[in-house]
């Protein structure tokens, strides 16, 4: 009986296999689709539509109008109570957000150290996150009343100040009093993103700076806040978006309880403005107007804070 034996092998590779070229599966497409259809659903078409209305005489509650084209974007450059609220509505977002940012990354620095009860602290950090905003704004237009508030009575008690001031008459002081709202609601909120941070950031680096002795001042300038970097990049922009667009606390300090920002709209912001045209007069397409100049605006400040916080460090 013949037996059959194989060829022994050559040793020459044989022909190679065809590859898929990368980027062919659609499993990577079907991961992300549900993030753009849920965009183009919830976000560019409702920008979309806003931008059609805008060019339109629009009433909310009759339907379209005419089309007017640009001309509630030149309304908009001759309405003197637009640029008071564009004014008020950057006066607030620096009042409140640049002072915010430094508070919560010093009480990040805090909580990063070896406290007793650090748990409780890092819990307390987050109280005012659980309190509603309406009852935040109440309880602060008390503290900032003329007659009976309680920060009119300590500032007197000072010396500081020799009559009640009323926080709701004048610019500035509307101003201080809302962006301490603000201040007290998101403070701790921040703060805890940065904690996060500073928790991820290697402790050789915090021995290597403490062998050369370097202080913690030096340490934190010089190893934690470049650690951190894309962390403050983050909340900048975050802070930009919504102290832009600030509307509760304005609204519910108005003792008035409308969308006029006082007498003399001395802190009537952009959101303010948008909802008294669109749900108070049914202006749509003056508000619309309102809401695309507003996003433009958040834009270019969100753009603008972003390439300051980029910026490369001086050696």
């Amino acid at each position: 009986m013949a037996v059959q034996t194989r060829p022994l092998p050559t040793g020459r590779p044989g022909p190679p296999r065809p590859r898929r070229r990368p980027g062919r599966s659609p499993l990577p497409y079907l991961f992300v689709a549900p993030f753009f259809l849920l965009f183009a659903v919830f976000g560019a078409y409702p920008l979309l539509q806003t931008l059609w209305v805008s060019l339109h005489d629009w009433d909310r509650l009759a339907g379209q109008g005419e089309w007017v084209g640009l001309a509630n974007f030149r309304r908009l450059l001759d309405d003197a109570d637009f640029l008071t609220a564009l004014f008020n509505t950057l006066s607030i977002f620096l009042l409140s957000t640049v002072p915010q940012l430094l508070a919560a990354l010093a009480v990040a620095w805090l909580l990063d150290r070896h406290l007793r009860a650090r748990t409780v602290w890092r819990a307390l950090v987050l109280v005012p996150q659980y309190v509603s905003v309406v009852a935040v704004a109440l309880v602060f237009s008390q503290l900032f009343g003329r007659d009976y508030g309680v920060v009119n009575g300590a500032l007197q008690g000072l010396g500081l100040i020799d009559a009640p001031v009323d926080w709701t008459a004048d610019t500035w002081s509307s101003h201080l009093a809302i962006s301490f709202m603000v201040m007290w609601r998101w403070t701790g909120y921040n703060a805890l993103i940065y904690l996060a941070a500073m928790q991820a950031v290697p402790r050789e680096l915090y021995e290597s700076a403490a062998i050369d002795g370097a202080s913690r001042l030096l340490t934190f300038r010089k190893v934690t806040l470049p650690a951190i970097r894309p962390t403050l990049l983050f909340t900048v922009v975050i802070s930009t978006i919504g102290g832009l667009q600030l509307f509760a606390e304005p609204f519910l300090f108005d003792q008035q309880g409308n969308a006029e920002g006082g007498a003399e709209h001395q802190f009537q912001t952009l959101t303010l403005m948008l909802y008294k045209y669109g749900f108070i007069n049914n202006d749509a397409g003056y508000a619309s107007a309102v809401s695309w100049v507003l996003f433009l605006v958040i834009a270019v400040v969100a753009a603008v804070n972003l390439v300051l916080a980029r910026r490369p460090r001086r050696p």
